[in-house]
Parts: C-alpha cells; structure tokens; sequence
C-alpha cells in the first residue's frame, strides 16, 4: 500500500481522536461537542474554520497557489439511538446513543487529511480544498440537503464533492465503487384509513379501517412488479400495521406504512403515483377515506462516470489495482450525500472495514457491521482513507497544473 508517510508516525493520535468521538456520541442536529472538537483541531492546524451551517455543520477551508480549482471532501459527525453493547474503554458515555455506522471513523479520516495537507509546503497543491464536516445524515434527517439550503456551495464552491463510508465489502482497506447508482434512494410512506369506530361485536354500525388497512397491505406488495420493469431493482416493504389498541373495538382510523427504495427518480415517481391509486381505490371498495404521507428522505446515490474513475486510479494509486472494486453492485441502503451528487459532481465509495477480526476485548456478541450494538470502526483502515483523500486533493489540484 502506498500509505501517506507522515501518517506511520502519527496514527496514534488519529486513533485517538476516533475513539474519544466514539465514547461521546451525539444524534443529529445535536454534534455540538463532536463539531467544537473538530473545529478546534482546524484552527490548531492553520485552517480557515466556517461554523454553524445548518446548526452544527462546519466546513474548513484550506488554499495554497493561485489556482481556480476547488474540491470539497465530506464526513459525517452523527450516531445512531443505539444502546451500545461493547465495553471496551471507548463504548458510548451516552446510554442510548453510539457510533454504530462509523462517523467518528469518517470524521476523523477527514482530519487526518486537512492535518496532513495543512503541514505540507505551498507546493502541495494548487487551488482551494472545502473539508465539510456534515451534521444528521441518519434517521432521513437530510443534514446535506440542509447544509445545501444554508448555502453550502454558494460559500464554498466545489468543482466535485467526494466522500467515503465503512463498509463490509470484504478485505480491510478494499475500496468499492461503480460509475452510476451505488445506493437506493429512501422513502417512507404511511397510509391513514379514515372509517367510523363501533364495538367489534356490531360491525355493521361502522366503517372499519382496519378491514381496509390489511387489503391495502396485501395490494401494495403487488405495486413494485406491475409498475417497475424487471430490469431494474426496486423495493416496496410493508413494515407497520396499527389498528386499535383494544381487542373489542373497531378504531375509526388505522394505518400502514413502511419504506421504499428505488435507484432512479422515475422510479420514485411512479411508484409514489401507483402508492395513491390503490390507496384511494382501497379506500373506496371499504367505504374508507385515505390520507397518504409520503415522504422521500433521500434520492438514489448515483456516481458521476468522470469522478468515479477519478476516483478509482487514486484509490489504485493508495491500495493497488487488487484492493478496488469498480463495478461494485448497487445496495438498498441508503445515504444523504446523494443531495450533494445531485448538486455537484462526484464520486462516492465504501472503504472496507474487515469482518470483525479487529474486535478489542470487550466487544459485543453481535456481528461487526453497521447498525449493530456490537460494531466499532476499524482504526486499521484511517491511514488508507486518509491517505486516498489526501491524494485526490493532489490529484484534483496538481501544483503547476
């Protein structure tokens, strides 16, 4: 691997940084203490420091030479409602709340980057790097799209926008990319039938939404094959039914809801279109009426073809041509910086976090992957996505270029 040199020396103090992120986790719109600490970290290294976008957003701004040229590089700062179930030294101080996704993780690749290109001579690069540190990516709390409306790339102009997630995509520090749709979008939906409540034992002096809510369940899983052509993925989950809270009586109003997830806007558009026909057509067959709440958390993640094989020559260039995987397969997770990639070109890639053989003692029962009460970010893998940004911020912005 073609590791950046200064960081052989200096990984400790990364390593602990991380963890000291980990042990104080914060939620969305919340990364109060996360997003100081990584502002003071900035203003030591020299770096112009921008706070307060979109609450507890921030973006450092670091040039050198005269060029035109910009980038911007992005982390997320927030952690999940987790309990989390290791007790190694690090584990949450915060019942409730954990890094179960591996912000601190990003968050601290990105300030291992601005720490090394900050040191370096004028000669480094030529142009202006944006390090955007994001609140709220989880819980489709959209903390991109709201930076974007605080005006994140009228302040800070970026040519492309690049960034990386931790991912189980095997060999510790393999990279994983394709040149289109990389993640689905996200959507939710709740459906709300309105009937007349009655005792259950009288059901002809009612309406019964419930009767109502579990056809519509059972039509709704037909929507996906009769509206999508089988040539393209999309998923439509029935996750929640609620009726009454009593066995005895028939509610006036019952719902379902659950997710959606799609790889292209059309997609989206006509599922969400098909979703309200049924409803309404359910509703009525029932002597219902039909409330639709509809709501689309984040667009597909879809990589811009010139920067995603910008990309991969520098992810080759740090891991070699072994280490990368460029036609990675589309998953149905989802993630906010797809707000970015629709305003800006770029590239978003999966940075391999191994299998769980770095588990310290302490580590949890569960499976070290995303989202689980057991995960931990491997602090093998900060050099290698360090080193990758500091190098596409080279190769972005060649001095004499």
């Amino acid at each position: 691997m073609n590791i950046v040199d200064s960081f052989a020396n200096s990984v400790s103090r990364f390593v602990d940084i991380r963890r000291d992120i980990h042990a104080h986790p914060e939620l969305g719109f919340e990364e109060h203490r996360t997003s100081e600490k990584v502002a003071d970290l900035l203003a030591e290294w020299g770096i112009e420091v921008h706070r307060g976008i979109a609450g507890t957003g921030l973006v450092g701004v670091l040039r050198k030479g005269t060029g035109a040229r910009t980038i911007g590089l992005r982390a997320d700062m927030d952690a999940l409602p987790l309990h989390e179930a290791n007790e190694f030294a690090h584990k949450s101080t915060h019942a409730g709340r954990m890094h179960a996704c591996g912000h601190d993780g990003h968050t601290t690749m990105l300030l291992a980057a601005a720490w090394h290109l900050s040191q370096q001579g004028p000669d480094d690069f030529d142009g202006t790097v944006h390090f955007i540190f994001q609140p709220a990516e989880e819980m489709g709390k959209a903390g991109a799209k709201k930076m974007i409306q605080d005006g994140l790339f009228d302040r800070f102009p970026c040519d492309a926008v690049f960034a990386l997630h931790n991912f189980p995509v095997g060999d510790v520090g393999r990279f994983a990319l394709n040149e289109g749709a990389l993640m689905a979008s996200s959507n939710t939906y709740r459906i709300t039938m309105h009937g007349r409540g009655t005792h259950a034992s009288m059901p002809h002096t009612g309406i019964d939404p419930v009767a109502a809510v579990v056809t519509l369940a059972q039509q709704l899983q037909t929507i996906v094959p009769r509206t999508i052509p089988s040539t393209e993925r999309a998923l439509l989950a029935v996750t929640q039914l609620q009726g009454s809270d009593a066995p005895n009586v028939i509610p006036d109003v019952a719902t379902v809801g659950g997710t959606i997830r799609t790889f292209s806007i059309e997609a989206i558009d006509k599922i969400e279109a098909r979703l309200r026909e049924v409803a309404a057509g359910v509703a009525a067959a029932h002597g219902c009426t039909a409330e639709v709440f509809f709501n689309r958390s984040s667009p597909p993640v879809v990589n811009h073809p010139a920067e995603a094989r910008f990309a991969a020559g520098v992810m080759r260039e740090v891991v070699g041509d072994d280490m990368v995987t460029d036609n990675f397969p589309a998953v149905m997770g989802a993630e906010d910086f797809a707000h970015m990639l629709l305003a800006r070109p770029g590239c978003y890639a999966f940075l391999g976090n191994g299998d769980g053989d770095h588990r310290l003692d302490g580590h949890g029962p569960g499976p070290c992957i995303i989202h689980n009460t057991s995960f931990d970010f491997n602090d093998e893998i900060i050099p290698i996505g360090a080193s990758y940004f500091v190098k596409l911020v080279q190769r972005w912005l060649p001095s004499g270029g």
